[in-house]
């Protein structure tokens, strides 16, 4: 039997106890309710269920404790005893109390059914799962001991895999140890053979480098004397265009010199000509503010030169100062 038939067994044996402790206590509660009825003060009738319902409690108690302690292997000791019995023999005497009172032996015998078959259910269960936990318990130590079996076989494989693979091992070690001491022979003999071909080709190679040297060296001579006639051609070439450098840069210092001071003519031209007498086109009026900005002069002075007015000067004065090349732009519109 397996796990899954045992807990298959296990959950029978809950549903059909459950069944039975079930029908019991209703039973025993429709049963008992009126012969408590009966003996209870007319104030007090509703409290004619809660007798059965206690004393059912305490058999709902009972079963569901012994089942965890017999699935757990453990034993609850006399008390657990002695309240189930006494729990079922409650059960019994309110179920056959009214019926025996009456003389009714047909009465008790039914109603001694449900109290019986409760008792005898529950210490049937409690047998039941205590046969269940020792026969899995069993079964546990079964399969643990199968388990330990199947582990020492497999380790006594594994051990022996492992002999054979060390027999392997050193065997093909002692054929390996072979291979290498012939391989070690035929390198020797190998490396003999290509000792004596090296010294051959060292020897040629000695007297090509000889040869080849001679001829670098002669190709070497040729060489620098190309080098050094190339040299002096190219000191030579460089000589003549230093002299020709110079000669453009002293013409461009000459030319800028002269261009510097025809402008500087022509701004004092322009600032001499005195205050204007009407106002001047803007084009030479340009022309005039970029000298009166280059040779510092005031707004006011800018504008009696061109006969323009204050802010109209104050704005070419800044944008004399935005843009660097602003003057030079203004003195070449007054040249034209």
């Amino acid at each position: 039997m397996n796990g899954v038939q045992v807990r298959s067994a296990e959950r029978a044996l809950s549903v059909g106890t459950w069944l039975i402790v079930g029908g019991a206590m209703l039973y025993s509660i429709l049963t008992v309710t009126p012969l408590m009825a009966s003996h209870t003060p007319g104030g007090w009738v509703w409290t004619a269920p809660i007798l059965p319902l206690v004393v059912d409690a305490a058999v709902v108690i009972v079963v569901r404790l012994d089942s965890v302690l017999a699935r757990l292997g453990g034993h609850g000791g006399r008390w657990p005893i002695a309240l189930r019995w006494m729990t079922g023999a409650m059960t019994l005497a309110l179920n056959i109390a009214d019926s025996a009172l009456k003389g009714d032996l047909v009465g008790v015998s039914v109603h001694a059914v449900a109290p019986l078959l409760l008792i005898v259910t529950a210490e049937t269960g409690l047998a039941y799962r205590r046969a269940i936990t020792r026969a899995v318990t069993a079964l546990e130590d079964k399969q643990h001991a199968e388990r330990e079996r199947q582990e020492r076989v497999a380790q006594e494989r594994q051990d022996a895999a492992r002999r054979e693979r060390a027999e392997e091992r050193e065997h093909a070690a002692a054929l390996a140890r072979e291979q290498r001491d012939h391989e070690a022979q035929l390198a020797r003999e190998q490396a003999e053979r290509e000792e004596r071909q090296r010294r051959e080709e060292r020897e040629h190679a000695a007297a090509r480098e000889r040869a080849e040297r001679e001829t670098r060296e002669r190709r070497e001579r040729e060489r620098e004397q190309q080098q050094r006639e190339h040299e002096q051609r190219e000191h030579r070439a460089a000589e003549k265009a230093e002299r020709e450098r110079r000669e453009r840069a002293q013409a461009r210092e000459r030319e800028q010199r002269e261009r510097q001071e025809r402008g500087e003519r022509e701004r004092e031209a322009l600032l001499s000509r005195g205050p204007a007498a009407e106002k001047l086109p803007e084009d030479e009026a340009r022309a005039v503010i970029a000298a009166a900005f280059a040779a510092e002069l005031p707004v006011r002075a800018a504008a009696e030169l061109c006969g323009w007015s204050v802010g109209w000067v104050s704005s070419r004065y800044a944008e004399q100062r935005q843009p660097a090349d602003a003057p030079h732009a203004d003195l070449a519109i007054a040249a034209r």
